[in-house]
């Protein structure tokens, strides 16, 4: 099996690991610390279809890795809308 046959997956997922350290920090997370928390957190290499059901299985996909800031951002704006409706 080669690497291009892996998905990089995150346990507890990232979006997670992001939104519990962006609530107890009390504001929001910076570019750097958002990078920071993704080199550090525990990421695995799984077969895709293996990658695909659990994440079936927490009812969500997870923000990508390579693009964390620019999905958490997106992340953030969705959260706000449903905190604000």
């Amino acid at each position: 099996m080669s690497d291009e046959e892996l998905a990089l997956f995150f346990i507890p997922s990232l979006s997670t690991v992001l939104l519990n350290r962006e609530r107890a920090k009390g504001s929001p997370l910076t570019e750097e610390e958002v990078i920071s928390i993704r080199d550090q957190a525990v990421v695995v290499a799984l077969r895709p279809e293996i990658a695909k059901g659990i994440e079936e299985e927490r009812g969500y996909r997870d923000i990508n890795g390579e693009n964390c800031w620019e999905e958490r951002q997106i992340l953030r704006r969705q959260l706000d809308q449903k905190d604000t409706a």
